[in-house]
């Protein structure tokens, strides 16, 4: 199995807060659907003869760069209205390859940030996989697998899609795992595809299950566009998610983003309808723990430039291409986060 890690070098200052007269450190946890995030070549392997120069898309080296642009000053503002500097860990979807991710990291808003690629190749038809991006002064890996969601169509073969990205490592000094995840579409109709993300859910829930075995006391974060609800079938019914800190038991999963959907926030619009697709939930330790990094609180990245400001698409995310037109925006999804924090002694 292949997989790519990036390093450069840089030191960063400890990131401080302080609330009721205590002091605490404060790292950035973030995920970012980047819509289709193409180079400009053509693979014979994959479906991405759209995002060609020749393709439908006319997908230009100046596209392809203004896009970079946009993302890496998403990245870079993601988390600004508590600290000064980007997300500590960031899990990406819709990335086709590694160059596209080394074109990212290396952009000048992230050069200095001193971003660490992992990314394995997915199967999936199009070409689109998954990764994470961490900061080398925060992060260190130490385990890190790529696992296949094993599918079929209606006639019996083979349905590719993307894999999930298992990472452990330092956060710090503490030991903490986090799950990248882009769950099968609704092409077809939300039931009728239905089925693939339970299957997406369960092997998630499997692989929660193993490191804890493993380990019963692990911290894990689970992070991705997840083409489901927070209410959804695969998250309660499968994973069991919890909406409520009231009541945890130990290992359950505890989902912000529940409350953020009930209350009518969105990461992304479809028919005058937002759904809170992209998500983060964690093991419940995050929670009640006395030790260590703790959860703070979520939300979803809504910057005034992220939001289309005119025509049928009002309001919605301003993304790349809307209608079948290339608009020069970020993307359909907006990013998701939330913080940790930790005492200082």
């Amino acid at each position: 199995m292949n997989f790519k890690l990036v390093f450069l070098s840089i030191c960063f200052p400890l990131i401080l807060f302080s609330q009721k007269g205590n002091t605490f450190k404060i790292k950035t946890i973030a995920f970012y659907n980047v819509e289709n995030l193409f180079d400009i070549e053509n693979d014979s392997l994959t479906f991405d003869d759209d995002r060609t120069p020749q393709g439908k898309d006319h997908w230009t080296t100046e596209r392809y760069s203004r896009k970079i642009d946009n993302i890496a000053k998403v990245i870079s503002d993601i988390g600004s209205s508590q600290i000064s500097t980007s997300p500590d860990v960031l899990g990406l979807c819709e990335v086709e390859n590694l160059k596209v991710l080394e074109d990212l990291v290396n952009h000048p808003r992230l050069q200095k940030m001193d971003y660490r690629i992992l990314h394995f190749d997915s199967p999936d038809e199009r070409g689109i996989d998954v990764a994470l991006i961490y900061k080398h002064g925060s992060f260190l890996p130490t385990s890190f697998q790529s696992r296949r969601l094993l599918l079929q169509n209606d006639d019996g073969e083979r349905d590719y899609t993307r894999d999930q990205l298992v990472v452990g490592g330092l956060l710090d000094d503490e030991q903490i795992y986090f799950i990248v995840n882009h769950w099968p579409s609704r092409s077809g109709g939300a039931e009728r595809s239905k089925p693939n993300r339970l299957a997406a859910a369960a092997l998630n829930k499997r692989i929660i299950d193993s490191i804890v075995k493993q380990d019963v006391s692990a911290k894990i974060i689970s992070m991705g566009d997840l083409n489901d609800d927070p209410v959804d079938d695969s998250l309660k019914k499968i994973l069991k998610t919890k909406g409520m800190k009231n009541g945890l038991e130990e290992n359950d999963l505890y989902n912000p983003m529940e409350k953020l959907f009930k209350k009518g926030i969105g990461s992304l619009a479809y028919r005058d309808q937002w759904n809170l697709f992209d998500q983060m939930y964690f093991t419940s330790n995050f929670l009640n723990s006395k030790d260590g990094y703790q959860f703070w609180k979520a939300n979803v990245f809504t910057a005034p430039y992220l939001f289309t400001k005119k025509g049928n698409y009002k309001g919605y995310p301003f993304r790349t291409y809307a209608g079948g037109s290339y608009t020069g925006g970020y993307s359909d999804h907006f990013p998701v986060y939330l913080y940790l924090i930790k005492p200082v002694q």
